[in-house]
């Protein structure tokens, strides 16, 4: 098990720019556009973000997609801007599997429903080939009736040797404690390259909740040596800022997690990052920019 520091004097930032939740009704600018992604990854870039992780959605609607030619626009477009920063892409769409409500589960429902093969869901990363991707290291229900996120072993397995294969760095989202067994038996099978990337998300129903208790008893059995990050939903993401490098680890932000910047005022996503800033600089942590995030990492710059 992992040796814990008591205060991570280094840390990046990763901005989720977007996310694929109900929130475009919630906050009146949702980057929806592959031009409004990419601006705000961009302006979350130049505010201090490392890394951006980027989700697309329907440019008509605003719903969630895995549409390979809206992730290679976005990803065209922040490089073409000649942005430095490490673009990390989910590979989490594909699993949304939703039941038919009561006693009568099936059909499923095909308003919500979308599931894939695992080289399907990731025909966007081998197309823009990203320095990042996520896997999400479980199957689980959310705060939603009917709905689980599905991933099994042998999808994740599949995309692990794929993401691998294409020298694609993993990041493990890691969303409750059995999740970080998964992550143990794939290092043990070798599918997980040094360094290991997690991503610990906290507080997301029904997952691991946030309090410190919790965080660090997760910290205590992430693999020795591996890089990780936390972060929180809702109105705790920005004490999580401070709570994850006294953990030892990186920062994540973004409106993927949280759309306020303080109660009743809305955030932008180069608003969220200059806060985290804020914070860590007042406890003396240095951030890392990209390419020293690049070499810890080591990472195949890509564009």
């Amino acid at each position: 098990m992992r040796e814990v520091a008591t205060l991570n004097f280094n840390a990046f930032i990763t901005c989720a720019v977007t996310g694929s939740g109900n929130t475009t009704g919630k906050h009146p600018a949702i980057p929806v556009t592959p031009l409004q992604i990419a601006s705000a990854a961009i302006d979350a870039a130049r505010a201090g973000a490392a890394i951006v992780h980027v989700h697309v959605r329907d440019p008509g609607s605003g719903r969630p997609s895995r549409d390979p030619a809206l992730f290679a626009e976005v990803v065209s477009r922040i490089r073409d801007s000649e942005t430095d920063v490490v673009i990390n892409t989910t590979a989490g769409m594909g699993g949304d599997l939703v039941f038919g409500q009561g006693e009568n589960p099936l059909p499923l429902d095909p308003g919500g429903t979308d599931l894939a093969g695992p080289l399907e869901r990731l025909a966007h990363v081998e197309q823009c080939l990203p320095e990042i991707c996520t896997l999400d290291c479980g199957t689980m229900n959310f705060a939603e009736s009917d709905y689980v996120m599905t991933n099994t072993p042998g999808m994740l397995k599949t995309m692990a040797r794929r993401v691998q294969e294409l020298g694609v760095r993993p990041e493990l989202e890691v969303f409750d404690t059995g999740h970080l067994v998964f992550v143990h038996e794939m290092v043990r099978e070798g599918l997980i390259d040094d360094p290991v990337l997690i991503q610990l998300c906290m507080g997301i129903p029904y997952g691991a909740p946030d309090d410190p208790g919790t965080l660090m008893s997760m910290v205590h059995r992430l693999p020795e040596g591996a890089t990780f990050s936390a972060f929180s939903i809702g109105r705790n993401e920005l004490p999580y800022v401070a709570m994850a490098v006294l953990a030892g680890g990186n920062v994540r932000v973004g409106l993927e997690d949280n759309l306020y910047l303080e109660k009743g005022v809305f955030a932008t996503n180069a608003q969220l990052v200059e806060r985290a800033v804020t914070i860590l600089s007042a406890m003396n942590v240095k951030i890392l920019g990209p390419e020293e995030v690049r070499k810890n990492l080591r990472l195949q710059k890509r564009g």
